[in-house]
């Protein structure tokens, strides 16, 4: 399943589409087809700039990140902090011998300040790695090596490094802690429109945490992202399609508690 989702969202990625038209459409502008090839390219050109003019990603992106409070109270005898991840190049980090961040950094700085603010709290990261070939290095190793930088080698941080996505996620860091941490106040830290579907995951797990949001791509409310910003567009697009693609397939997989989770479900 795991390798037929990645596929899956390799064909239907938008910039993908948008890329394989182009060029197919441009392929047939020399061939008898190039009534077809313009009728393509004419209308990949006109989806790139439909998304330059009308943030679509973007208010899609800003519904999901809207579905959980920024900055949330937390109670002060929590048991622990969770963080997922994708939150690190493992590539880059291997090869420059420091930890590379990405766009999903805040995380992890995220954690670091939860970790110092509740110094009894028990925290763990969990990420293996996403790729189907395998990477050089696990999430979960190149999230240590920031943590240790960070100064918090001793706070003995739990790393659960077999997870692939946000399912496994879920399931393996409940194994990790085992069946009464359930019954403890955890927080979970993941970006803000990444949240639904976890929250979901992890209440369908039995396990009903804090959502802590972080990581934001909007402001917050949709009429202030009309921009001309193309590629801004399409990167938004991507992101979000792929939070709301997961979110209806983990429904119908029965793998989260509602299709749209929120505070109160």
């Amino acid at each position: 399943m795991f390798v037929l989702s990645k596929i899956f969202w390799l064909i239907v990625n938008p910039a993908n589409l948008f890329t394989f038209f182009l060029v197919l459409g441009t392929i047939l502008l020399f061939t008898r087809f190039r009534r077809a090839g313009r009728l393509i390219v004419g209308s990949a050109v006109g989806f790139f700039i439909f998304l330059a003019l009308v943030p679509v990603g973007l208010w899609l992106i800003t519904n999901l990140e809207n579905r959980f409070p920024t900055n949330p109270a937390i109670p002060a005898d929590i048991a622990g902090v969770i963080t997922l991840g994708g939150t690190t190049n493992q590539r880059i980090t291997v090869a420059r011998g420091q930890p590379a961040l990405t766009g999903g950094g805040e995380r992890l700085t995220e954690l670091v300040h939860l970790a110092n603010r509740f110094p009894y709290a028990r925290l763990i990261f969990t990420g293996g790695s996403g790729a189907i070939t395998g990477p050089l290095l696990k999430e979960a190793d190149s999230a240590r090596l920031f943590f240790n930088q960070m100064g918090l080698s001793d706070r003995n941080i739990l790393y659960e490094d077999r997870a692939r996505n946000t399912y496994e996620n879920a399931i393996l860091t409940k194994k990790l802690v085992g069946d009464d941490a359930t019954r403890q106040k955890w927080v979970l830290i993941t970006s803000a429109a990444h949240m639904p579907r976890a929250i979901g995951v992890f209440r369908r797990a039995g396990w009903n945490v804090i959502a802590y949001p972080v990581d934001y791509l909007t402001v917050g409310s949709s009429h202030s992202e009309i921009r001309f910003r193309p590629l801004q567009g399409m990167s938004a697009l991507n992101q979000a399609l792929r939070e709301w693609v997961g979110l209806i397939a983990y429904s119908i997989m029965g793998r989260t508690s509602s299709i749209l989770p929120s505070p109160r479900r």
